[in-house]
């Protein structure tokens, strides 16, 4: 099923949004249930996707890069958290880090199990196309989403959970990365280094999800390629 632009955002639209503005919430959520309300003092705890899109990061570079990395990159309006503000900063940081990734993983299921509704209907049902293709775009960006963030660079989630994990003088080195963490993205992404780190754990995840929902792994990548 070949689609035009309108019908390719039509799918990408919701499980879009959804990715970026519950990723970012579960952020502030999980920092308030700490002991930090910075993200609730400013009004960060949303659903409301415009509270957390960046023109930049989360379409512009997201654009550029999908055309010259053949990778989905890109990034929200980071969620204000004072780590100082939690109850035990250095251990808390890990959940609240945390949360954002499995927020995603969580979607990446949601969607697979519409497409496993999409699936199951009557091919003349008009809805059953659409769940189908949106459930698989819904695995695809979240999944993206969640191996990016996990990627143990500061200033990115994984980052931050690396730091919650080392033994303190290290982890107060590792720390210092956050200030060159941007740039060594942009390197990886426009060497191409990003996509051959990402691919393979987006590509095992991707699977193991179509595993558990007794999705064919070929058939979730060939709606996946003509996306």
């Amino acid at each position: 099923m070949e689609l035009n632009v309108i019908q390719k955002i039509a799918v990408f639209a919701l499980p879009v949004l959804f990715a970026i503005t519950l990723h970012e919430a579960a952020h502030g959520y999980v920092a308030r249930y700490f002991g930090d309300l910075t993200a609730y003092a400013a009004g960060r705890i949303s659903l409301n996707p415009l509270r957390h899109i960046d023109l930049v990061g989360t379409i512009i570079v997201p654009l550029v890069s999908l055309l010259l990395a053949d990778i989905l990159f890109g990034w929200a309006k980071p969620v204000p958290v004072n780590f100082s503000n939690l109850r035990h900063p250095k251990q808390d940081m890990f959940w609240v880090a945390a949360a954002g990734p499995f927020s995603n993983l969580l979607m990446a299921l949601g969607w697979a199990f519409a497409f496993k509704i999409g699936a199951g209907l009557a091919p003349s049902n008009p809805a059953a196309a659409w769940l189908v293709l949106m459930g698989a775009s819904g695995i695809f960006v979240n999944v993206i989403f969640m191996v990016l963030n996990l990627l143990p660079l500061p200033p990115l989630d994984g980052g931050r959970i690396a730091v919650s994990l080392l033994p303190h003088h290290l982890a107060w080195k590792f720390a210092q990365v956050e200030r060159y963490g941007f740039i060594i993205l942009i390197m990886l992404l426009f060497t191409g280094l990003l996509g051959l780190i990402l691919w393979p754990m987006i590509n095992f995840s991707i699977s193991g999800i179509g595993a558990l929902f007794d999705i064919a792994p070929a058939e979730l990548f060939r709606l996946i390629r003509a996306l």
